[in-house]
């Protein structure tokens, strides 16, 4: 897709405007998900707002046809008429048929998977159901294809996509692609938030008092990564707690953030058990929401964005190699936390962005260790050399990426 571009050229001290168009770098990024689908079968591909679905797709499917809900006069059609696809379909050629025919944005449209459940059950064909929520379409009720179509997702950039990441870009742009590859992404990540609320939120009917979510969203902030209390979320927002769930499970739906739950695999009364954290999808949304910048390595905020840049890269990894490990947390009623236990106790992840672990630092996983015994016992840090103390392993967080996405840990 190219990308056009004015630039002001000095000719003789005349000033000039000029097009330029630029391929989009995007296309030359290789992606890590991969749909291979077998004749006849269907898949749904979920994602964020400009992760990528649109390009991926494209570029894989080059021979598919395309339906697009984003363009108006598609949208207006198929909304009045669903049977619009049948129709045009039974015009196409057996070669185009013979390709995945992609429905992108298609939880704008949710009486047309009517069709789609039709078509694959009559004609045997094969398609691709692309969108950004599928909250719309399970509150319409709508045709879900009952198990007919496999499930993929889209994140933004991982790790393991790019050759080289400054730590300190990706937890301030993110890594939404069109904003990590942003010189300064910050206005385009004002712009994707107010979008957010706009389109995703008050155009899709999600919710019927904006200013109400509007505040819920502003409070959610100041506990995202923490444990969340929905009584005093609501008390900020002056709405009811029951109206504060409703907001976060609409978070979830529209795939803009994820709860972590408590580990209760024994439960005593020292451990909490029910308040999980909640962590939006993009280090740089979260950076713009909650008014954060990180100019060095260090200090409290450096240690939360870090933290969330390891689960998000847990969570990439566990979807796109089809893992099935639960991601959970660990804290006791005294203050004693270990972020991130993985595979109902397997493994034990502490995060810190500290470039010096101490004994101290190492107080919550030793503990969590000894009562557990998980196989893996790590603190992921910014320190430069792996070591081991106590059997806790202390690894560079490059270093541990890079054995995550080769596969390296038991999970």
């Amino acid at each position: 897709m190219a990308k056009v571009i004015s630039i002001k050229v000095n000719f003789f001290g005349v000033y000039s405007e000029i097009v330029v168009y630029l391929w989009s770098i995007m296309d030359k990024l290789d992606r890590i998900l991969q749909i291979d689908l077998p004749p006849g079968q269907s898949a749904f591909l979920w994602g964020p707002r400009k992760t990528g679905k649109t390009t991926f797709l494209r570029q894989n499917f080059p021979n598919s046809l395309v339906f697009d809900f984003l363009q108006t006069d598609l949208f207006l059609a198929f909304s009045g008429k669903p049977s619009l696809l049948r129709e045009q379909l039974a015009a196409a050629s057996e070669e185009q048929l013979s390709h995945p025919i992609i429905l992108d944005e298609v939880q704008k449209v949710p009486r047309v998977l009517d069709e789609v459940h039709w078509l694959i059950e009559n004609r045997g064909l094969s398609f691709i159901l692309c969108g950004s929520s599928a909250r719309k379409l399970k509150r319409g009720q709508a045709n879900l294809l009952g198990g007919r179509a496999w499930r993929f997702e889209m994140f933004p950039f991982v790790t393991d996509e790019l050759e080289n990441y400054a730590l300190l870009d990706v937890l301030n742009k993110g890594m939404i692609p069109s904003h990590y590859l942003q010189v300064d992404a910050k206005r385009s990540l004002k712009a994707y938030v107010q979008d957010y609320l706009k389109e995703e939120i008050f155009a899709e009917g999600l919710v019927r008092n904006l200013p109400a979510f509007s505040r819920f969203f502003e409070s959610m902030t100041y506990s995202h990564g923490e444990m969340t209390n929905f009584l005093n979320i609501s008390r900020d927002c002056g709405i009811d707690s029951k109206t504060v769930k409703e907001y976060y499970q609409i978070l979830v739906d529209t795939l803009m953030g994820i709860f972590i739950h408590p580990f209760k695999k024994r439960q005593t009364r020292q451990v909490i058990t029910r308040s999980p954290k909640f962590y939006l999808f993009d280090t740089g949304v979260a950076g713009i929401i909650t008014k954060r910048s990180i100019l060095e390595e260090k200090g409290e905020l450096f240690g939360k964005a870090f933290e969330h840049f390891i689960i998000l890269e847990l969570i990439g990894y566990r979807s796109y190699r089809e893992k099935d490990f639960d991601i959970e947390f660990w804290r006791t009623k005294s203050g004693l936390e270990v972020d991130f236990i993985l595979g109902n106790g397997k493994m034990a992840i502490e995060v810190k962005g500290t470039n010096q672990i101490n004994l101290k630092d190492l107080r919550p996983i030793r503990l969590f260790r000894d009562e557990f015994h998980p196989k893996e016992a790590v603190v992921v840090c910014n320190e430069s050399v792996e070591r081991m103390v106590d059997n806790i392993r202390i690894v560079p967080y490059r270093v541990f990426l890079k054995r995550l996405w080769a596969n390296e840990y038991d999970l």
